[in-house]
């Protein structure tokens, strides 16, 4: 069997494929392709007026990159979960060589929420996300599509469709239109470090604009 590094993993990207296992303790890897693929709006998700309100009272700040390894351990800290050894250990060398990365949401010192993803020229491959307190998830999510726009993406891929990506403005397209707009972003030049985080008023005033 062909050894899977990052490299591979990367050219596998490239291609519209993706591997999972089917649980923590499997030590296999299974490549997925599937004839709907989920995607998000870039910039674009929509924000419900009770998360407008609830982010104005939170208090919760967001950073990116800051803890790469605890975002992925919280996507990973599930009773059921795809997220095998193997699959973190590649996922670090991805974060390691500038092709992985998180974003963490921090009550005070806690972190209490996050997503991570793959990035391949101007594409966005959202891997998972973790909420230990109510809305966590979403508020990465919202953070997150301000700072793709900010710093230049133009897919966001989410793998599969689901109520919870639907609600924020997340729909399926077929895999033809998915590889074309991959082929596109990933000739396209982005840099997920090219720009630093909004504050939440800024976020807040943002969402405003563009609501």
């Amino acid at each position: 069997m062909v050894e899977l590094t990052a490299e591979r993993l990367l050219l596998a990207y490239a291609q519209g494929v993706f591997p999972m296992a089917r649980s923590a303790a499997d030590p296999e890897l299974y490549w997925f392709d599937p004839p709907e693929r989920g995607v998000l709006p870039v910039g674009g998700v929509h924000i419900s007026r009770s998360m407008h309100r609830f982010l104005r009272q939170c208090g919760w700040r967001a950073s990116i990159n800051s803890d790469f390894d605890g975002v992925v351990a919280g996507c990973a800290d599930r009773e059921e979960t795809w997220i095998n050894a193997d699959l973190i250990a590649l996922y670090r060398e991805l974060f390691q060589l500038g092709h992985a990365h998180s974003l963490e949401i921090y009550d005070g010192d806690e972190l209490v929420g996050g997503t991570y993803g793959v990035s391949l020229g101007a594409a966005f491959f959202a891997e998972s996300m973790f909420s230990r307190r109510p809305n966590a998830s979403k508020v990465a999510l919202i953070w997150m599509s301000s700072h793709l726009r900010r710093t230049g993406f133009q897919l966001w891929d989410t793998q599969y469709p689901t109520e919870h990506l639907t609600s924020m403005g997340g729909r399926a397209i077929l895999r033809g239109e998915y590889r074309r707009r991959l082929a596109q972003a990933i000739r396209t030049g982005a840099d997920f470090t090219a720009a630093g985080l909004p504050d939440r008023q800024a976020l807040l005033q943002e969402m405003t604009q563009t609501s």
